[in-house]
């Protein structure tokens, strides 16, 4: 299967290493917070409020980017629920015939794990492509996002 293509903003933030001619037609939809869905684990929840501005701040994050960061925002909080038990329980039970065998929260830890990575690699949250990302002035945390954001929109400086 062929690797999902990067959003524009991830080329341009990364200085387009491909060198390929950048998508101009691409759908530009504003940068804006969606709202936090309420049936998220407490701790999806948690996840959410710590990534969301960051996120936005980079313009990165759309309203129609709910379902997505709500998917990573709940893999998140069920691999860590899993990594917890597993740290509490250990890797191992013994079977009734006295064989060891590894728990099922290895599996749930595994698999959400491999969900979080695809999310990652969609939203440019690992360490390897924030490496390779130019934020124009630098990454500086600012009193006011937004203003910002707007001024990064339109041209201007703060």
């Amino acid at each position: 299967m062929a690797p999902h293509p990067k959003p524009t903003i991830l080329k341009k933030i990364e200085g387009n290493p491909g060198k390929r001619p950048l998508n101009e037609n691409e759908p530009q939809p504003l940068p804006v917070e969606p709202e936090c869905p309420h049936w998220l684990m407490p701790e999806a929840k948690a996840e959410w409020k710590r990534i969301a501005p960051e996120l936005l701040r980079l313009g990165l994050l759309t309203h129609i980017d709910k379902a997505a960061l709500a998917g990573y925002c709940q893999a998140y909080a069920r691999w860590s629920q899993a990594e917890a038990r597993l740290t509490k329980r250990g890797l191992l039970i013994t079977t009734q015939s006295g064989y060891q065998q590894q728990r099922a929260e290895v599996s749930i830890a595994q698999r959400y794990l491999a969900i979080l990575k695809s999310f990652i690699a969609e939203f440019g949250l690992s360490p390897s492509s924030r490496a390779r990302m130019v934020v124009p002035g630098g990454h500086r945390p600012t009193e006011d996002p937004e203003a910002e954001l707007e001024a990064s929109l339109t041209g201007r400086s703060n």
